[in-house]
């Protein structure tokens, strides 16, 4: 396995998906070629294919060799809620299982940066037993966190630390996305997380009004991919 990571974040809405496609864009500036898998996602449109989820298209726009929809959004819900409660809805179940077996053909191409995106924070549920973590450990992948810089971020940004450190899982790096426009003490917020995550800083995402993916690669660096 050369680079394949489990993308996290502080809470939904933090910006994963734009990290992500920076990432990815990154890994391709480099000469490396990209996969990106966004297991289960809950909020999308019908489209003459199907049920499109936008992260999914994004994620879609920087994979190179090209890959289908379905292999990188198996799972696709209609409204824009929890997944375990759409799935519910729409007659599904979701499981480990089922969404392990999807990604581990794609993880086992090799490619030179995968990166599996989860839903939401690092809890967020499959079904009554099993969160979107338990994929992550079932996959055995590092962890990239997104950090939503604005109130509140060291707390959450330490618990979600604290919670992949005690799943097992190694931390790869984290990402201070800066999102609503600067947040206030920013950089001592910023500083105080720099001396407590231990882990390398992949970047520094200032608020974009324009969040194009080929803008963040100036500002973020991949994760060790020996």
């Amino acid at each position: 396995m050369r680079g394949a990571y489990f993308v996290t974040g502080t809470d939904t809405d933090v910006g994963k998906t734009l990290i992500a496609t920076g990432l990815l864009l990154k890994a391709r500036e480099q000469g490396l070629s990209t996969a990106a898998i966004k297991p289960v996602a809950a909020g999308a449109e019908l489209t003459p294919g199907g049920l499109r989820n936008a992260d999914a298209l994004a994620l879609s726009g920087v994979c190179y060799p090209p890959m289908a929809y379905d292999e990188i959004n198996p799972v696709c819900l209609a409204p824009p809620i929890a997944p375990h409660i759409a799935a519910g809805e729409a007659g599904r179940e979701l499981s480990v299982p089922l969404l392990a077996g999807h990604c581990q053909p794609i993880i086992a191409r090799n490619p030179g940066l995968l990166l599996v995106e989860g839903a939401g924070g690092w809890r967020v549920p499959l079904n009554d037993r099993e969160t979107l973590a338990d994929l992550a450990i079932a996959l055995k992948l590092p962890v990239i966190i997104v950090v939503a810089m604005r109130l509140g971020c060291i707390s959450h940004a330490l618990l979600t630390v604290e919670a992949v450190a005690r799943d097992g899982l190694p931390l790869a790096g984290w990402v201070a996305n800066q999102v609503g426009g600067t947040m206030s003490r920013y950089d001592e917020n910023l500083a105080y997380l720099r001396e407590h995550i231990r882990a390398p800083l992949l970047g520094e995402v200032p608020w974009l009004a324009d969040a194009d993916p080929g803008r963040l690669t100036a500002y973020l660096n991949l994760p060790d991919l020996s």
